[in-house]
């Protein structure tokens, strides 16, 4: 789902602002931010519902293994063990998606092999939801990281304006705002705001870049 696409524009968008806002205008914080992981899921399910258990995979590990650093006493060596674990499983698997094809067809190239690997295809946004889960591996370790909800952990990672395409953005900058009651009531001069931004954006997408690439 492209965010310039008439089912994102007239259909999703409105449909999850709407129902984040009756939600929320009735006190059920945390139904909203359910509401709004849940449109995310959607969302990036939208593309290839195959690959949401990874996403989703990656989201339960990465929030145990903060959990897991945070717990864990200053100058423990257990502690930084688990930060570096954390941080090859991330790359890993990234590295797999990204460049598992590569490797193999050059060695079957180099070494005159006939290695078979069914096509590996690169999930959409994978290296922007593992390098910002990374900086929340990173954050937990210094100690950086004060609030530990499983719910606003996986918005801060799911959130779909900035799921696919970036930017990385820190834990401790993000979740906060979770519990701001002002965002949780759509108001005119911020909706005005918000579509003045969106239509700006928009623009530069459909009538610049896209140009520009052709």
């Amino acid at each position: 789902m492209l965010f310039n696409s008439y089912i994102f524009l007239f259909l999703f968008l409105p449909i999850t602002l709407l129902g984040f806002h009756l939600i929320g205008k009735q006190g059920r914080h945390r139904v909203a931010i359910a509401w709004l992981v849940g449109s995310s899921l959607f969302f990036y399910g939208w593309w290839n519902p195959a690959y949401l258990s990874l996403l989703l995979f990656s989201i339960i590990f990465n929030y145990s293994v903060g959990i897991s650093i945070s717990n864990i006493f200053d100058g423990n060596l257990s502690k930084k063990a688990i930060l570096i674990t954390g941080i090859i499983v991330n790359l890993s698997l990234l590295g797999y998606f990204k460049y598992a094809n590569f490797f193999i067809d050059n060695l079957n190239t180099l070494a005159d092999t006939h290695i078979i690997l069914r096509e590996v295809i690169l999930p959409l946004g994978i290296s922007f939801f593992t390098f910002q889960q990374i900086t929340y591996l990173v954050d937990a370790y210094n100690k950086k990281t004060k609030e530990y909800n499983f719910l606003h952990y996986c918005l801060f990672v799911t959130f779909f304006p900035q799921l696919i395409a970036g930017p990385i953005v820190h834990h401790r900058e993000m979740l906060p705002q979770f519990t701001r009651d002002v965002i949780y009531r759509l108001r005119s001069k911020h909706l005005a705001v918000g579509i003045t931004i969106f239509t700006l954006g928009l623009f530069k997408k459909v009538v610049l870049a896209d140009g520009i690439s052709v």
